[in-house]
């Protein structure tokens, strides 16, 4: 049967294509690879700009009018009630329009940032698909989670606070140097003083926020990986009365995690406090100033409220700016956190590669080297084997023997490190893997369900069978009796990690995905080893159906099982020990006879 690849991994988006540059860009800072994140939406993002600055202008007006209207009331002109009558209109009608504006504002950047969001995470679950079996084996399924949802939701904020915050100080700034340059020079230069403070304070304190921040995420990231292997030890916890050292041992990760959180709060509320007092004392100082220039008659009274209220404006922002660093440096150490993923090279390469559109089944080991990177001791030193098509061949030997890594080469998981692995007479490391994994199937020793139903379970990855097909493979994986016993069959729903079902249950649900594959290459690791005599013979005949006409590896812990296979290759210091039959190597009384006695 010839099956077609789902080229959908190779397709990125527009948007998952820029967002992956932006981060392989290694010239770029992260405030540069966060703007980086909105390319191809910087339209919505100037729209969204204009109507902020519309639905902004009562904040910036209202100190004109406010001016016009206590010096209409303090000198007195003849056409006094006019200018109070205009300015109360002109500020009513700007604040009437600030509802429509502000709809447009929220509608256009909300819509932008909700979309970055969708697409960094999609972007994050694509790389996770094409990162190395390696790196997930060596990264922590909770560390990436907090990743995912954590450092998104960090750089989500951090977005909402540019674009409405941030946006607003520097506006509102803006707007009251200004008004002040055009109005006075002198009071414009005391505006400028402000400067300087506000820079110091920021220097002084920017370094110990994002270390103090790093530190935090890097906690926060180690708790979420320590809460999840507290979940699945739960049975095993409580199976052995170990409920309180467990608890201790999370609480003291909890307890470092709070240590984190204070001295990052300590340092933010210091921060935080230095910069308020700095800019009520120069607030203090301006109405000082401008009253003292009211009375020598250089401005007027109504300017006196004007420069006040601007100043007040600039104070606050400023304050406000200040106050949200601690906020930016949090969201500028999620977006190094997300790099972490993005940037990662340590990916499956497709590229150029040769798809497989139909596979026979032949494998061949020619001189296979291998060892782990962190290790130079090879699991396997010049193996040689070859497994001809449509045959069974199990796998037995000590444990770290070299079985699974065998398994793990013909998948693909792993390259080795010297000689090649051909399929079909051609080489694994010039195919696409993903067009060979079409392939095959694979049952491991622990299966793997996930939340939904049964049927959806088996069909996993081939949704278009037809029932007649999957009452088949139900019968051929031993199935039929148990669904047929459940109220709602094929639609019982499985908890996680198929909690409601026995082992044999489970590894039988296994199977019957395997089959509805249609495999030319079937995989079994050790599928029946942790089961009792009844599952275990149930589980044997449905594996008897599957490998059928199908090149079969397996790996064997109980070797009564493997009597019918093909061939039995015993592995053991990195090579090929023994290869032969059942009775061959009983007859030989050499190692496998010898493995076989001690299980007797």
């Amino acid at each position: 049967m010839e099956k077609n690849t789902d080229a959908s991994l190779e397709e990125l988006s527009t948007e998952e294509k820029m967002l992956l540059d932006n981060f392989n860009d290694s010239s770029r800072n992260s405030l540069k690879t966060l703007l980086g994140l909105y390319r191809g939406r910087y339209l919505k993002l100037v729209l969204s700009i204009i109507f902020f600055f519309i639905k902004h202008s009562p904040v910036w007006v209202l100190p004109i009018v406010t001016s016009n209207i206590v010096n209409a009331a303090t000198q007195k002109p003849d056409d006094a009630g006019r200018t109070i009558l205009i300015n109360v209109v002109v500020m009513s009608l700007l604040l009437a329009q600030n509802v429509l504006s502000n709809y447009f504002h929220v509608w256009l950047y909300s819509k932008t940032i909700r979309e970055m969001e969708r697409d960094l995470r999609s972007a994050m679950v694509r790389k996770l698909q094409q990162l190395s079996i390696r790196y997930h084996n060596e990264m922590q399924s909770g560390r990436l989670q907090s990743k995912i949802m954590r450092d998104v939701e960090q750089i989500e904020t951090l977005s909402s606070q540019i674009f409405i915050s941030v946006l607003s100080i520097i506006m509102n700034v803006f707007v009251a140097f200004l008004v002040v340059v055009t109005r006075s020079l002198t009071v414009f230069v005391f505006f400028i003083g402000t400067i300087p403070v506000a820079v110091l304070i920021m220097v002084t304190f920017k370094s110990k926020i994002k270390r103090y921040n790093k530190e935090f995420r890097k906690e926060m990231e180690e708790t979420s990986v320590r809460v999840m292997e507290m979940v699945e030890l739960i049975p095993v916890t409580r199976a052995h009365a170990l409920e309180d050292k467990e608890t201790a041992k999370i609480n003291n990760q909890l307890g470092h995690l709070a240590s984190s959180g204070l001295k990052l709060d300590m340092v933010q509320s210091v921060f935080s406090s230095i910069s308020w007092v700095a800019f009520q004392v120069f607030q203090v100082f301006c109405l000082g100033f401008t009253g003292y220039l009211a009375y020598k008659s250089v401005i007027s009274v109504g300017d006196v409220v004007l420069y006040q209220t601007y100043f007040g404006q600039i104070v606050a922002q400023v304050s406000g700016i200040i106050t949200l660093l601690p906020t930016i440096s949090k969201g500028l150490e999620s977006v190094n956190s997300v790099g972490d993923i993005l940037s990662c090279h340590d990916t499956e390469d497709y590229s150029n590669k040769k798809k497989l559109t139909q596979v026979m089944g032949k494998i061949d080991f020619e001189h296979v080297a291998f060892h782990y990177h962190d290790s130079e001791q090879n699991v396997l030193d010049d193996f040689n084997m070859s497994v001809p098509a449509g045959k069974t061949i199990a796998l037995v030997g000590g444990s770290g023997a070299g079985k699974t890594t065998i398994l793990n080469l013909v998948i693909g998981f792993m390259r080795p490190t010297g000689g090649r692995v051909l399929i079909d007479g051609q080489d694994m490391s010039g195919l696409d893997l993903r067009s060979f994994r079409s392939h095959i199937a694979v049952v491991p020793q622990q299966s793997i369900l996930f939340t939904g139903t049964i049927r959806e379970n088996i069909t996993y990855g081939s949704e278009d069978i037809s029932d007649e097909q999957l009452q088949e493979v139900i019968k051929a994986a031993n199935l039929d009796d148990f669904i047929s016993s459940l109220p709602d069959g094929l639609d019982t729903m499985i908890t996680e990690h198929g909690s409601n079902l026995s082992g044999g249950q489970r590894q039988r649900i296994s199977i019957a995905r395997a089959f509805v594959r249609d495999p030319r290459i079937l995989i079994l690791d050790e599928a029946t080893s942790a089961l009792d005599s009844i599952s275990e013979k149930k589980i044997q005949n449905a594996i008897s159906n599957l490998v059928k006409d199908r090149t079969t590896l397996i790996v064997a812990h109980r070797l009564s099982t493997i009597k019918d296979a093909d061939k039995i290759a015993v592995i053991g210091q990195g090579g090929l020990r023994e290869f032969g039959n059942y009775e061959e190597l009983m007859a030989k009384k050499g190692e496998f006879y010898e493995l076989k006695q001690m299980q007797s």
